[in-house]
């Protein structure tokens, strides 16, 4: 097998399929990127068995088609080193040792037999299907990624749930403490249907979304999703189990509506939070006629911090505690230059939603609060 490729346009890739491998992996060829030769089309993939990216670049096929397996690793600390150029790749079939001519000079090492990587999911006959624009999907992962629970106790709760009707697509994200709903009703399904998307693909695709502007194609069934981008196929397993009934959660008709302004919230929560207890970085958000007081303090160390922060508020003062981090968290992904605060009472949720949405789309945020000792 002998072909040329552009480095550059190589590397980019490699870069990109790179972000799948796991530092530790069961099957040792995990570790390689996995080559298909076809005509002039190079298919690269690279697997930590759970998840999957196969990508493809054009080249220049000088020989033969055919597979082979290459370290990750030495392979893309090589091309970073390269300026933009065409470079040579000889393999040989016998005993797959492998050759690069640079303009630099020749790199030598040897490869593994394609057939020892494990084969690509199928889908079984029965999936579901449907197409997403890369900005929509984009902006739900982006929205409830940080809201995904970190721990395997409820392994449904790590990743993202994306359900769709005929009328609108969903997504949430929970640990908890918190909880992120976000409501697109520009994408809808011909039928309902839903899958738990796990945390590293999310994290994948939310890399490669941003360069994307077509339509996303995605298609899953019991066990596992594929999403299809126009130069990037990405195929996980998805989470196995249901998500919780969330909706019971969402508290509904609070009598405590403040509208503030998002930054200047934030930016006081950033500054107060450094003076709270580390054990529990708790906030106290007192909210008086037109102003919400923002205060931390650690007694063991006798520090404290308060700030006034100018909102719009008319009913009777009430006192709420967060957890400062997760609060800091919410309003850092929202878009809106106003947030809206409705809460019952100090031991219910709260809710903090965008003052007003994007154009067909309903975004809600919930946060659990702590008890306050007062």
């Amino acid at each position: 097998m002998q072909f040329k490729v552009s480095s550059t346009r190589l590397l980019v890739q490699l870069q990109t399929l790179s972000r799948v491998i796991a530092s530790k992996n069961s099957l040792a060829i995990l570790s390689d990127f996995h080559f298909t030769i076809e005509g002039n089309n190079l298919t690269i993939k690279s697997s930590d068995s759970e998840t999957t990216m196969i990508s493809h670049v054009e080249i220049e096929n000088l020989g033969s088609e055919g597979s082979f397996c290459v370290g990750a690793r030495l392979l893309t600390d090589t091309l970073k080193e390269f300026s933009e150029q065409l470079i040579e790749f000889n393999i040989n079939d016998a005993n797959l040792g492998i050759l690069i001519r640079s303009d630099y000079g020749e790199y030598k090492f040897v490869g593994e037999n394609a057939e020892q990587y494990p084969e690509m999911t199928q889908l079984s006959e029965q999936n579901f299907r449907f197409s997403i624009p890369a900005a929509t999907l984009l902006n739900g992962i982006s929205r409830t990624i940080f809201a995904t629970a970190d721990d395997e106790i409820r392994p449904v709760m790590t990743g993202i749930d994306i359900d769709l009707n005929e009328s609108n697509v969903t997504f949430v994200g929970t640990d908890a403490h918190k909880l992120v709903r976000i409501v697109n009703s520009n994408v809808h399904a011909d039928q309902p249907c839903s899958f738990i998307l796990p945390k590293k693909p999310a994290t994948l695709l939310r890399t490669v979304l941003p360069k994307e502007e077509d339509d996303v194609d995605v298609t899953f069934d019991e066990k596992n999703v594929i999403f299809r981008l126009p130069n990037l196929t990405i195929i996980c397993r998805r989470v196995e189990g249901r998500y919780p009934d969330y909706n019971r959660v969402i508290p509904q008709n609070n009598t405590h509506h403040i509208i503030v302004d998002r930054l200047s919230l934030l930016n006081a929560l950033r500054r107060v939070q450094v003076f709270s207890n580390p054990s529990n970085s708790m906030v106290k958000l007192a909210l008086t006629e037109n102003q919400i007081v923002v205060s931390a303090q650690d007694v063991n160390y006798s520090t404290s911090a308060e700030e006034r922060v100018p909102c719009q508020y008319e009913s009777e003062p009430i006192s709420i505690g967060f957890k400062s981090m997760f609060l800091i968290d919410i309003l850092a992904n929202i878009d809106a230059q106003e947030v809206r605060l409705e809460i019952e009472d100090p031991s219910r949720a709260g809710l903090i939603l965008p003052n007003e949405n994007a154009e067909g789309e309903d975004l809600l945020m919930l946060l659990m609060p702590m008890l306050l000792n007062e």
